[in-house]
């Protein structure tokens, strides 16, 4: 089976923030860490070497592959943010509402937070961690 790459490290959030180029994409950056750190109750950290993640939930796939990750997430990237969200039954009816944006999987890529409703944001992030829980519930 194969080991997840993406781990929480010890690497401190402020100083991975502090070294992204783009100043907008650092001041978007925290205001997702306080609307994330809000959703979640927990507090951001690193997860592997460009993921700012917030909580924890432990997932088995029916193939057998299982581990961790964090409940919600983004990442600062070169072309866009990216937004970690599930895929729950609702998203697609929000993204319509969302503003600006692209949409992979589970990746939300926005170019910048003025693109877009911070409100809508909001219900996706707050959906996918209820979706998250109730599908990986804590034992």
């Amino acid at each position: 089976m194969a080991d997840t790459r993406t781990k929480p490290t010890a690497v401190s959030v402020d100083e991975f923030i502090a070294k992204v180029e783009d100043a907008r994409k650092r001041d978007d950056s925290r205001v997702l860490i306080k609307l994330m750190s809000h959703a979640t109750g927990a507090k951001a950290r690193m997860w592997g070497p460009t993921i700012v993640g917030f909580g924890t939930y432990h997932y088995k796939y029916d193939s057998g592959h299982e581990g961790d990750s964090c409940i919600a997430g983004f990442s600062p990237r070169k072309a866009a943010i990216s937004i970690y969200l599930a895929e729950f039954p609702e998203r697609d009816a929000l993204l319509a509402k969302l503003g600006k944006h692209t949409m992979g999987k589970a990746c939300l890529y926005l170019k910048k937070l003025d693109d877009i409703d911070m409100d809508v944001l909001k219900q996706l992030v707050d959906t996918s961690i209820t979706y998250v829980k109730r599908q990986y519930p804590t034992k």
